[in-house]
């Protein structure tokens, strides 16, 4: 099957390996030190290893997610910090659940995080090299097609405390295996009816390896194949091979699969394509390189974020169910979700950084997450003022006609991001929480007869204030003091709070969505009270509001963040924002508001 899309082959061998020992003093300061990297540190030093080669191996019956983002940043980073190369392939063994919208999704979201892969690979390219080893296997009396239904071979399977059964098939002639086999592959037999199953020990303390099934009869067409195969591989068995075929030296897994390590052995050494190199000769029909090596598995533990679940199926249903509004919702965990609501890859690249990798399972913070990109973005987005609830404020001392353009910087800690002109006029726009009528104790921002700083304006007083029939403000009248202007004797006169503003005239209406955490409680996960994660919706998570832009925030191009004064951060939504009908999404706010709420 051929992938016109897929980009040329990469030889590792062409590839300069650097290890720590070749690194400069400044390379070594900032080496990573994790126990993966130091295994492949460690391989290359022994010349187990020349050459690094690692995967990423998604199965695209799904949108990546946050947890997904540190099995990518591990695969791929420690491919190109060690000189070697990483593939990225798709498991698509179980076609049943899997679309080429994910595919392309999946693709779209490696390149967002800044990566590429060396080669484009299918679990497909390699079925009939997978049904050349099954049909090794049963040569070797190391598999056997098994009658049971799935409800029969989870009774023999037995429990954690009690040895499993013997299928009753087991001891079926490799003549009769061999035929069985063949026989399912020509489609003979019903979805269901007979599986391939490993001959291996049914009293084996770990459940994985009482003769697991290794094919299964599914006709469904394949995305890449189609009607061409009526039985698929199940995953272990793909998997472990895939990574054989290929070469992968380092194959990276979280820990649920520490437990089918011994099954993940097992294939690639009753297999052994090193000495059955003609179980390999389908490749060179296709045209893929021979690169097969045994490859090493090692597990580390999950990226686990409170506030958010991350399973596929939760997931689904919370698209399905539409408690959310697709899978880029901006509350959802995916990645096409996360990059809507303004992360940026620099900001998730930290936070896998800050995580570190081990083998200890553990939950990380929501404000982990938010801080890392607070701190991404306060260095690198530029600066505007936005009213996301405007109160009306004429300044009745100026002529209805003035305009004038104040300079501001684009950003306070980078004089080389330049300056933008900011219009200000007699009417403005402030924030409503701006003002009280009646101040709080403490209050530093505008009250009747009070003083306060328009943001590089000048100060200005309250003198009125404006209510309708209902009671309810609609405007302040106020006077600005003409010595405070930028530039005048009184321009450092103290004041005790500066509020931020837009000219009525000019400011751009725009649509602001509020985003929030989608669940109201640590972990929505816990069922415990015989409630379900849907039950832990935050109902707040979303608002949206109409308020007012600058101009130059309005014309800038989707998926551009900014940080609005004393607001936060947003970014111009990536579907629905024009110049013409802005749309920003809150990202994060300023500061962390929910360690105070407990």
């Amino acid at each position: 099957m051929s992938h016109p899309s897929r980009p040329a082959t990469v030889d590792p061998a062409a590839v300069p390996v650097t290890t720590v020992q070749d690194a400069t003093p400044a390379m070594q300061a900032a080496v990573k030190q994790d126990f993966i990297r130091q295994i492949v540190r460690d391989d290359l030093a022994s010349g187990k290893h020349h050459a690094i080669r690692t995967r990423f191996p998604p199965e695209p019956n799904g949108y990546l997610h946050i947890g997904h983002a540190k099995a990518i940043c591990l695969d791929f980073g420690i491919a190109e910090e060690f000189g070697g190369v990483c593939n990225l392939r798709f498991d698509d063994t179980n076609p049943a659940k899997e679309d080429p919208e994910f595919v392309q999704a999946i693709q779209d979201d490696l390149h967002w995080l800044g990566f590429d892969w060396a080669n484009l690979r299918h679990a497909s390219d390699y079925f009939e090299v997978y049904y050349l080893a099954a049909e090794k296997l049963i040569r070797q009396g190391d598999a056997f097609v098994c009658d049971l239904s799935a409800e029969q071979v989870r009774e023999y399977r037995g429990t954690l405390t009690e040895p499993g059964r013997n299928s009753p098939y087991r001891d079926r002639s490799v003549e009769e295996n061999l035929d069985l086999f063949r026989r399912m592959r020509a489609g003979e037999f019903a979805d269901g009816a007979r599986t391939l199953r490993a001959k291996i020990d049914m009293a084996s303390g770990n459940i994985n390896l009482r003769d697991p099934a290794l094919y299964r009869i599914k006709k469904v067409t394949h995305q890449n194949t189609g009607d061409a195969w009526p039985i698929y591989p199940m995953y272990d068995f793909a998997h472990a091979l895939g990574d054989a075929v290929e070469g992968i030296t380092h194959s990276l897994c979280t820990l649920e699969f520490e437990d089918h390590r011994p099954l993940y052995d097992w294939c690639v050494d009753k297999v052994d394509f090193a000495h059955s190199p003609e179980l390999l000769q389908p490749l060179l029909a296709s045209g893929l390189p021979n690169e097969a090596a045994k490859p090493r598995q090692i597990e580390f533990s999950r990226l686990n974020i409170n506030y958010t679940v991350m399973s596929k199926r939760k997931l689904v249903a919370l698209v399905g169910e539409k408690l959310v509004d697709g899978w880029d919702d901006p509350r959802m965990p995916t990645l096409q979700g996360l990059r809507r609501r303004g992360y940026t890859p620099a900001s998730l690249r930290l936070l896998i950084d800050r995580v570190g990798i081990s083998k200890q399972n553990s939950v990380i913070d929501f404000s982990v997450l938010e801080a890392c990109l607070r701190e991404d973005l306060d260095a690198h987005a530029p600066r505007r003022m936005a009213v996301i609830d405007p109160l009306k404020l004429v300044l009745t001392n100026l002529p209805e006609d003035h305009v004038e353009t104040l300079t501001f910087p684009n950003h306070p800690k980078d004089e080389s991001a330049g300056t933008r002109g900011v219009p200000f006029s007699r009417e403005l726009w402030i924030e409503r929480e701006d003002f009280a009528e009646v101040p709080p104790p403490g209050w530093k921002r505008l009250i009747p007869g009070g003083d306060v700083r328009l943001r590089g304006a000048g100060i200005i007083r309250c003198d009125e204030v404006i209510k309708n029939d209902a009671g309810e403000i609609v405007e302040l009248r106020g006077t600005l003091d003409p010595e405070s202007r930028p530039g005048m004797e009184g321009a450092n006169r103290k004041v005790k709070g500066t509020i931020h503003w837009l000219s009525a005239a000019h400011a751009k209406a725009a649509e602001i969505r509020l985003y929030d955490r989608l669940f109201a409680v640590a972990d929505p996960d816990d069922e415990s009270e015989g409630k379900t994660y849907r039950d832990y919706l935050n109902p707040d998570s979303k608002r949206s509001v109409r308020g007012y832009v600058e101009p130059a925030a309005a014309e800038a191009a989707p998926e551009t963040s900014f940080q609005f004064e004393r607001l936060g951060y947003f970014v111009a939504d990536r579907r629905d924002h024009r110049s013409d009908a802005p749309v920003f999404n809150r990202s994060v706010g300023l500061r962390d508001t929910w360690t105070t709420k407990g």
